[in-house]
């Protein structure tokens, strides 16, 4: 049994302080690594005196329904839970008629990352991005490259306490120009991102976000307020592989985009293609089509290579020539900037202006070999490159 178990017990009222003095020491586990100077008589008393455990704050969208349930209202999902009951994401749960996100400052996953990583190739090249994540997602994607802590309850993931004031600070101290919220699903830990976003503005670092996009409309709207930019995976353009392979509604994610657009977030799009389930070239075409009519043309699109992951460790890797056809469909349907991930080849992940040819970004992999632009506009004819550049 772990501390976080045992801790979660004493939460419910399931042990005593002399049993879990008892169990955690059984358990061989300190507290120290888990929650910093906190003693376990510190921690049995946080827990049994003020009720709450560490990771836990009210929720910002739900409603109650009666005496003994309550309606979750971040995302279509739209859980009815009972006291005790988790929600489809394993992060959020009622006590007393209240609805909890329960990772609030709890980061199971912190890193410096190039911003190309995320992957935003027209967002401040070459510079840092301080990535989190905490537990859970709302999303069920079979091919997840994340899934030991997306599919994961923050009791099964090793975390650290990062409160937004923290994460603001060590995003400064380690010359990162923006925060992103990332790995797992941000908007599952929907109040800490917002936080913290709303701390990082004022800082004037720049919030980024890497999300699969599902959420409904109203809590978009308010988090648009502080967002400067977003990947978003539109895993696919079929609504059977969107809800059988994702767990994901396609309206609801195309009715997203347009409305981060629609708000001045600078959206970017990754499309990863998994052999024989999404891989129909029609469908590609379909999607590049809706991009270019409601995006716009300027919306870069990232073309990413699958591999054998999670539940899809059977499938074989996207053919380099399956991306290569992909990305050729988008120009043809008049989208202007097109990339090919996880593939190493210079010419599909350089930014080439759409009026010239020329190329204006060089890269390799994540890393920039070299920026020609003038402030964000073509060296060779002046054209403007649309993107977030200073």
């Amino acid at each position: 049994m772990t501390i976080d178990r045992l801790l979660n017990d004493i939460w419910r009222k399931k042990l005593t302080r002399k049993q879990f003095l008892k169990k955690s020491i059984a358990a061989g586990a300190g507290l120290g690594a888990s929650f910093g100077a906190l003693s376990l008589i510190d921690n049995y008393k946080a827990y049994a005196a003020i009720g709450e455990r560490r990771g836990m704050k009210e929720a910002l969208f739900y409603e109650k329904m009666g005496s003994e349930h309550v309606r979750c209202l971040l995302c279509p999902n739209e859980c009815v839970l009972a006291d005790g009951q988790r929600g489809f994401c394993r992060v959020r749960e009622p006590v007393k008629g209240k609805l909890y996100t329960l990772v609030y400052g709890l980061a199971c996953a912190v890193h410096l990352d190039p911003i190309e990583k995320k992957p935003l190739f027209h967002v401040m090249p070459g510079s840092r991005a301080f990535s989190v994540a905490t537990a859970g997602c709302n999303s069920r994607c079979k091919f997840c490259q994340n899934w030991t802590i997306s599919q994961k309850t923050p009791e099964e993931t090793s975390n650290r306490l990062l409160m937004p004031d923290a994460l603001v600070s060590s995003a400064r101290n380690n010359d990162c120009s923006s925060i992103a919220y990332t790995y797992s699903e941000p908007f599952v830990f929907y109040e800490y991102t917002l936080a913290a976003s709303e701390t990082a503005r004022g800082e004037g670092l720049l919030n980024v976000l890497v999300t699969g996009g599902k959420i409904n409309k109203k809590p978009l709207q308010k988090i648009c307020s502080f967002v400067d930019a977003a990947n978003v995976d539109l895993k696919g353009f079929d609504r059977r592989y969107l809800r059988e392979v994702c767990a994901q509604d396609l309206d609801n994610i195309l009715d997203n985009l347009v409305t981060m657009r629609s708000k001045g977030v600078w959206v970017e799009l990754t499309n990863l293609i998994v052999p024989t389930l999404n891989d129909d070239t029609a469908k590609i075409r379909e999607m590049c089509r809706w991009v270019k009519k409601e995006l716009g043309p300027d919306v870069p699109l990232h073309f990413s290579r699958f591999w054998p992951r999670y539940k899809l460790r059977t499938l074989y890797p996207t053919p380099p020539d399956t991306l290569k056809k992909a990305r050729k469909i988008a120009l043809e349907e008049g989208l202007h900037y097109v990339y090919i991930g996880n593939v190493p080849e210079e010419d599909t992940e350089s930014t080439v202006c759409p009026d010239c040819g020329n190329k204006v970004i060089s890269r390799l992999g994540y890393r920039v070999l070299e920026n020609k632009l003038r402030d964000g506009k073509c060296p060779f004819c002046g054209n403007t490159i649309p993107g977030i550049w200073a």
